[in-house]
């Protein structure tokens, strides 16, 4: 059973820094592509970022380019996203996926919202305010 956990979230004041964790199990890591999503109370899911099998690869959407980066550790079957100079804007809650059906980020990774990733997590929330 594949089970993908989230953590790291909180409230943090405008220009701070989060660093999100995710962890996934009953799948074989370090085969899949990993991508970071978030939902804004009233809006539809977007992909924020994913990384290939090996981490070297990166995309991001443009909104947090300069600002985030994905990151994976192979050996603890997590990946990372480290969030910089924080915006209201980027208040929502995050979740991770994983797309066990490829090892790389398409160029369709963030296509209606991850529907390239089969397996998610629960979220967590992210609070961007003073």
């Amino acid at each position: 059973q594949v089970q993908v956990v989230e953590s790291g979230g909180g409230l943090v004041q405008p220009g701070g820094s989060l660093r999100l964790s995710c962890t996934a199990s009953g799948l074989t890591f370090d085969a899949n592509a990993m991508g970071w999503f978030r939902q804004a109370p009233g809006k539809e899911r977007e992909g924020v970022s994913c990384v290939s099998w090996n981490g070297q690869f990166e995309r991001y959407t443009d909104s947090v380019k300069g600002r985030f980066t994905i990151s994976r550790d192979n050996a603890k079957n997590t990946v990372y996203l480290q969030m910089n100079n924080l915006k209201p804007e980027d208040t929502a809650m995050y979740y991770c996926a994983a797309d066990i059906s490829s090892g790389f980020c398409s160029n369709s990774w963030s296509y209606a919202g991850g529907s390239e990733f089969e397996h998610w997590g629960q979220g967590t929330q992210v609070t961007v305010s003073s």
